[in-house]
């Protein structure tokens, strides 16, 4: 899973192209990081830490440590630090090393309206996953299927109907408009 949460900056979207795009009709998917009952996932678990029923944390946030309730209360955050192979975190109701080890691949999600705010020209990866995409020539590109960052700011990888696969990056100049509906990328980054 590629998904990040918190909100990342990007280029505030520019006014609406010249010639007006229109989205696909397909529907839309849904999203790689958000729950089927909305919440947005922060972390996975990857496996136990120690006996005394501590966990390694695959994160998708920059910090979870603003949140100490996860899956609509089922696990309380006692603790949580960097480890040699992820965050090792700690769990009220987690008190071994077996159950522990039996929420390997468990996702702790959070609802979407305990995040922050987001200013503007900031998003979600949680947002842009799974939404259309079309180039600025109107042609229906398939859909956004991860956000990756290499260093240099996120990357968008598109996917077709056909299963091609490219990626643009996430600046105003490739993508210059993108909302809760569909994403547009300039046609030049069409690969």
């Amino acid at each position: 899973m590629t998904t990040k949460t918190p909100p990342t900056t990007a280029s505030p979207p520019t006014s609406r192209s010249k010639a007006q795009t229109t989205p696909p009709a397909k529907a839309r998917p849904r999203v790689e990081g958000t729950r089927a009952d909305g919440d947005i996932v922060l972390a996975v678990v990857i496996g136990a830490h120690g006996i005394a029923g501590e966990v390694r944390l695959k994160i998708f946030a920059e910090d979870i440590a603003p949140y100490r309730t996860f899956n609509n209360g089922a696990l309380t955050l006692k603790s949580a630090r960097t480890g040699g192979n992820g965050t090792i975190a700690r769990f009220a109701e987690i008190a071994d090393r077996n159950a522990a080890e039996a929420l390997r691949g468990t996702e702790l999600s959070v609802p979407r309206d305990m995040l922050p705010p987001l200013a503007d020209g900031e998003y979600y990866h949680a947002d842009l996953i799974g939404l259309p995409a079309v180039s600025t020539d109107g042609t229906a590109l398939g859909h956004v299927v991860a956000v990756e960052n290499f260093g240099a700011g996120d990357v968008i990888e598109i996917e077709g109907d056909d299963g091609h696969r490219f990626m643009a990056p996430m600046r105003a100049e490739a993508i210059p408009e993108w909302n809760t509906d569909w994403l547009v990328v300039a046609a030049a980054f069409v690969a």
